[in-house]
């Protein structure tokens, strides 16, 4: 077996990038480590909020009083269309090279990521304006302002990454270290989006079903 075929298949920089496709391995390895001790944060998260939309409420509003599953749907919906369009973006930088259409995807996703974000701001103003709904009113409240605000600014912080990146291509090229950069990142990326997921499951879901 040929050593890009036994190194990370499906992001392997071997057929087209050989001399950039040992250093992959070994930083994008490392990078999934750090990925593992982030999915731990969310996790503490996820435990604090399980507690508190049960047994946290106190005189606040519950779950089933404030969630609208419309807007949050399409929320989810241009979330994974930002993950769709930076696969795309991965694929063109190993395989077609097209700076051009490399270019427009990573715009694309930028895009849509900011607009994620936008929507989730829209999101909490409407609980504070219209449901009076602050972080401060229960546990509950607490703990889902500290869930979802602290996935929004991870997105927040994977857009400045993304912009940051974008600069480096349009001055030096995809080079090497950009490639890795830019792989590392389309897996923060995707993390998000099985991280929102999970809360669009878990509170949103079942919060207005139970």
């Amino acid at each position: 077996m040929k050593l890009y075929q036994r190194l990370h298949p499906g992001v392997n920089l071997g057929p087209t990038d050989p001399e950039n496709h040992e250093e992959a391995e070994e930083k994008i390895f490392g990078f999934w480590i750090f990925l593992m001790s982030d999915l731990v944060l969310f996790s503490v998260l996820f435990a604090t909020y399980a507690a508190m939309s049960i047994q946290g409420v106190a005189l606040g509003p519950s779950p089933k009083d404030i969630f609208d599953l419309s807007p949050v749907f399409l929320e989810t919906m241009v979330l994974l269309a930002s993950s769709f369009t930076f696969g795309l973006a991965i694929l063109e930088l190993k395989y077609r090279k097209n700076q051009g259409r490399l270019a427009l995807w990573l715009t694309l996703t930028g895009l849509l990521g900011a607009l994620f974000v936008g929507l989730e701001l829209n999101d909490y103003r409407i609980l504070l304006t219209e449901h009076g709904a602050a972080p401060q009113t229960s546990g509950f409240l607490s703990a889902y302002y500290l869930l979802t605000g602290t996935h929004a600014l991870h997105v927040s912080v994977a857009i400045i990454w993304l912009i940051v990146l974008a600069v480096q291509l349009a001055t030096l090229g995809p080079v090497g270290p950009v490639k890795l950069r830019l792989m590392r990142l389309a897996l923060f990326w995707h993390m998000l989006d099985i991280i929102w997921i999970g809360i669009f499951t878990f509170v949103y879901l079942y919060g207005v079903v139970l």
